[in-house]
């Protein structure tokens, strides 16, 4: 007779969820830096592509060798893998920055437009209420 085991699902802490959103993210963020599709990150490191789209998903762990093997096809140290970027939000601040500073540029074009158009009309009105040739 074969016993079935019940599996419970281990709960993951906050701190557990937020290293593995971490890690998933930066996975991502290197390997759309180098333009690889998982099919090709997942070739250089030798793991399947599904094992790499549930990486990415936040659905597996991985062992500290697929860690060491995402490292070196990045190019990179294994610990910036497991670390925030905060650039990320630095670099979505600075987009907002340029683009308001371009919306401004742009109002600021406008309206001397429109004022130089509204200074030539009182400028013509004046000349010819008093006669200005």
């Amino acid at each position: 007779m074969v016993k079935l085991q019940n599996k419970v699902a281990k709960q993951v802490t906050p701190e557990e969820q937020a290293i593995k959103d971490t890690l998933r993210s930066n996975i991502k963020k290197y390997r759309h830096r180098r333009n690889w599709s998982q099919f090709q990150l997942a070739a250089k490191i030798n793991i399947s592509t599904n094992f790499l789209a549930d990486i990415e998903a936040g659905n597996t762990w991985i062992s500290a060798q697929t860690l060491a093997k995402l490292a070196l096809a990045f190019e990179i140290d294994a610990f910036e893998l497991l670390k925030p970027q905060k650039e990320e939000h630095e670099h979505c601040i600075q987009d907002e920055v340029n683009s308001s500073n371009a919306i401004l540029s742009q109002f600021s074009n406008d309206l001397a437009i429109v004022m130089q158009e509204s200074m030539e009309k009182t400028f013509d009105y004046i000349k010819k209420q008093y006669r200005i040739i």
